[in-house]
Formats: structure tokens, sequence, C-alpha cells
């Protein structure tokens, strides 16, 4: 999946918003948190136009900190190690030679998969 990562818009978060998980993923739901740091969050389009995802960059000293979503419609088809690594090598672009972490809730069971077969 060749993906575009830009700043988020007004617009992507205004999609982002809209989507719903199906629980326990629920928790990820677009409107449960408001976007404190608006700055630190890019949207990946896909080659058709569509946004399938975001990413969060937080600078945290030494490290940078990764977080994304996939949109909820695209979960569970195979997808999520490419939508990782891309995250991953678009934060290495941006903060060259600065270990990369991820935060993620112990239930995500989906999501620690994808990041053990990354390493």
């Amino acid at each position: 999946m060749k993906l575009t990562i830009e700043p988020a818009s007004p617009e992507t978060f205004a999609e982002i918003g809209a989507w719903r998980y199906q629980p326990p993923y629920d928790f990820y739901d677009g409107d449960q948190d408001p976007v404190l740091n608006p700055e630190r969050f890019f949207g990946a389009v896909g080659p058709d136009g569509t946004l399938v995802g975001f990413y969060y960059v937080e600078d945290k000293g030494e490290a940078v900190e990764l977080g994304l979503g996939l949109r909820p419609d695209l979960t569970g088809r195979g997808l999520g190690d490419e939508f990782f690594r891309s995250g991953v090598d678009f934060v290495r672009s941006r903060h060259p030679g600065r270990p990369v972490v991820l935060n993620v809730a112990a239930f995500n069971e989906r999501a620690i998969r994808v990041y053990e077969r990354a390493g």
C-alpha cells in the first residue's frame, strides 16, 4: 500500500472523529478523546486519495513515540504490518538515529501481534 503522509487537516480530524470500531476496539473510536496536539498528527492517504489511517508522532527526548490508527473498515484485513512499517519509516525519516517507541493497550492483541512480527 503506497501511502502519502501529510499533516492532519481539520477534514482529517473530522473523518477520524466519525470512525467507529467494533468492541473491544471501540476504546479507539475517534470521538473518545479531544485532540490536544493537532500538530503531532499526520494523515495517511492511499493511492485513491482516501484517508486510510493516521500517525501520531511525539518527541520524547531521546526517543520518538509513534501512535497509529487504521481506518476501522480496513482492520483485520492483513494491512497492519505494512501500515505500521510505513509509520516507522516516516518517523525514522524525520528523526534519524532515534529509537521509536510504542504504547499499546494490553487488550489490543491485534496490534501487539503486528508489533511483535515487526520486531
